[in-house]
């Protein structure tokens, strides 16, 4: 089977090492082009920078698109897909955005569209989704989906560092960009939830989802939540109810004895619930070279041995219904919070849904700065200044 391998960065350059030590199964593909920018030194005689022709060539069998971002990335896998080419992807931000798009074009002509390395890197999550959903009845997804974002969590309650150094060291080790927007925003874990969420459900990607990141946490609230036997996590949750979809991706109080909470390090851990199945977690690798690679490969692989995929056409769009994850917020305020406040000076909230109110009032007792709130996640977005402004009010007069 020939491959074409669209972009040569990390993750591009991974699946090409992984195909090059023809090991196994990997015997039987062949990369015959990679497509690079003109500004790309030719390193390998494979590479080019004229894609017409690489799509044109009636001799290549499956498309691997690494080269990331919306677009070109975008109108790349339309255009293989019209040509009758099999296209992989790890690209999350595009599969988030087009997955219907993808998939319709994809059985028009009669090929197939594979993204498992676009979630969870080397954890078979996809995989393992697609296979409870052919049998059971799903109505929940939660998960540490983003090992940037807890790298740096793990750092500052591990460490005790604050939220810049434990930025700066994840850059230093290759887990952050040099602008890590994507992954302290919460912008990773919301693509990764809407594809999550669409394949579990079968639902249009494109579905209301409130988003918060964590560069508003600060060490000294990890410290005060581990003294209550609680941790912060960055995490992204979705659940259904009939007809009915909600989701959420906000810093997270867990409690200690959870698997969630011994997450260490750059790992992600997801879950699922099914009508039958009960509870099933996924643990491992979420991003790197290696592993997505390999998650990638592995779909090409299905494509050579005619392995399916559970078919999903995404044309249902999700019926919002914020009120299924109304849980509590723990909201502390910003110093200098007034009138016309930005979203990056509210201070933090910390989504406690599954935190006891005993607890949560103890915390909102030694903090004269914070609230305790029970909201949805779509009303606490709306009201997150008002909210901010009065939790700071409460520290003037306490």
């Amino acid at each position: 089977m020939q491959i074409a391998i669209l972009g040569y960065g990390t993750v591009g350059g991974g699946v090409g090492r992984l195909v090059a030590q023809q090991q196994h199964q990997v015997q039987q593909l062949q990369v015959t082009h990679i497509f690079v920018r003109p500004t790309h030194p030719r390193t390998q005689p494979e590479m080019s920078d004229d894609f017409e022709a690489i799509i044109n060539d009636s001799h290549l069998d499956v498309v691997v698109e690494t080269l990331g971002g919306v677009e070109p990335a975008h109108q790349y896998i339309l255009a293989a897909l019209r040509h009758g080419k099999h296209v992989v992807t790890a690209n999350k931000a595009v599969v988030a955005r087009y997955l219907q798009e993808f998939t319709q074009v994809a059985a028009a002509h009669h090929v197939h569209f594979y993204y498992e390395a676009s979630t969870g890197g080397g954890i078979p999550w996809l995989r393992n989704l697609e296979q409870a959903a052919r049998v059971d009845s799903l109505d929940r997804l939660a998960g540490i989906l983003n090992g940037t974002s807890n790298y740096i969590l793990d750092q500052m309650a591990s460490q005790g560092v604050e939220f810049e150094v434990a930025l700066r060291s994840a850059q230093q080790l290759g887990y952050a960009e040099a602008d890590p927007t994507a992954d302290v925003a919460g912008i990773d874990v919301q693509n990764k939830l809407r594809i999550s969420t669409a394949v579990a459900f079968n639902v249009d990607p494109q579905f209301a989802l409130p988003t918060w990141g964590i560069s508003g946490v600060r060490q000294s609230d990890i410290r005060d939540l581990q003294r209550l036997g609680l941790t912060l996590k960055l995490m992204g949750t979705s659940v259904r109810h009939g007809d009915h979809v909600a989701a959420v991706v906000a810093p997270t109080v867990v409690v200690n004895d959870s698997l969630f909470a011994h997450t260490p390090g750059n790992f992600n851990l997801i879950a699922l619930h099914g009508e039958s199945v009960g509870d099933l977690q996924f643990y491992g690798q979420g991003a790197g070279a290696a592993p997505t690679a390999n998650a990638i490969v592995q779909d090409v692989l299905d494509i050579a041995h005619g392995v399916p995929h559970l078919h999903r056409d995404f044309a249902q769009p999700a019926i919002s219904d914020d009120d299924l994850l109304t849980g509590d917020y723990l909201v502390r305020g910003a110093v200098g919070a007034c009138p016309g406040v930005t979203d990056s000076m509210v201070g933090s909230y910390y989504w406690a849904a599954d935190v006891h109110p005993a607890v949560m009032a103890r915390w909102v007792a030694s903090h004269p700065d914070s609230l305790a709130l029970r909201l949805s996640p779509a009303a606490s977005a709306q009201v997150r200044p008002t909210v901010a402004q009065l939790a700071q009010g409460r520290r003037a007069f306490a």
